[in-house]
């Protein structure tokens, strides 16, 4: 983890540092104050990384590790088998112009799409990007393909109207919920099938997205596009724990 730090504990410092929104140096002086969560994590007030390599050991965690605890941190919920996909954007954090000159950091947003669970809210996947390279259709394929065996529905809004998009759906088992664009008067038909009721819950992935920027945050704290995307994939694992933890979940016991 860097510094001679375990990763499970630079991990959740970093968790602990979305959680409480903070920069590096103020998420180390709160955590001195703290004994009981930093003892939980198997640290010591006062042997806790210094800022800046907290900052550094952020390059040492991977982002498979970060989609391998969002999944588990999902996994913590008794979730369904009916998931909404939409997109969202986040600011990135702004930086000195002779910062964005040096490094050609010019794209302000970055590009999420979340995969939730309508069940219980959580958030089952995340694709991030900073480019317009690929379609709304290829996300979507990518997140379903993972996911495919234990969904049975997917809704999704006029954004993702692709045939082979909905082809490709029924070929892995899942049952595309995503309405036509009105270009020819059959469309109308084929928005008439849809089920109402299990297409509006569509709407439940925008209160996440809504959720997520109110209490973690709207912007990114990281400057390169790696450390934000890892950022974003802890955010969303925070905010399925804290859901847990407000509703009183267990933890899994075990190494």
């Amino acid at each position: 983890g860097g510094g001679g730090f375990a990763d499970y504990a630079m991990i959740s410092l970093h968790c602990l540092r979305i959680y409480l929104d903070t920069t590096y140096r103020m998420t180390i002086d709160l955590l001195t104050e703290m004994p009981q969560i930093t003892r939980e994590i198997g640290l010591e007030p006062a042997n806790l990384p210094h800022p800046s390599t907290l900052c550094l050991a952020f390059d040492n965690i991977e982002m498979d590790i970060c989609r391998v605890l969002l999944r588990q941190s999902a996994q913590l919920h008794d979730t369904g088998d009916l998931a909404a996909l939409d997109a969202t954007f986040f600011e990135r954090s702004p930086a000195s112009r002779k910062y964005c000159n040096r490094t050609d950091y010019d794209v302000k947003k970055l590009k999420a799409t979340k995969l939730v669970d309508t069940d219980t809210t959580v958030i089952l996947d995340l694709h991030c990007t900073t480019t317009r390279d690929g379609s709304d259709a290829d996300i979507c394929k990518q997140l379903a393909r993972r996911h495919a065996g234990e969904l049975q529905a997917l809704a999704a809004d006029r954004g993702y109207d692709c045939t082979w998009l909905r082809e490709y759906l029924r070929e892995i088992g899942i049952r595309p919920l995503i309405k036509h664009c009105i270009n020819k008067p059959y469309d109308h038909a084929h928005n008439a099938r849809i089920d109402d009721d299990l297409y509006g819950q569509r709407s439940i992935s925008e209160s996440v997205f809504s959720s997520v920027k109110r209490s973690l945050g709207v912007a990114l704290r990281a400057r390169s596009w790696y450390r934000e995307f890892r950022e974003l994939a802890l955010m969303c694992a925070v905010y399925n724990i804290r859901k847990a933890a407000e509703q009183e979940i267990p933890l899994p016991s075990g190494d």
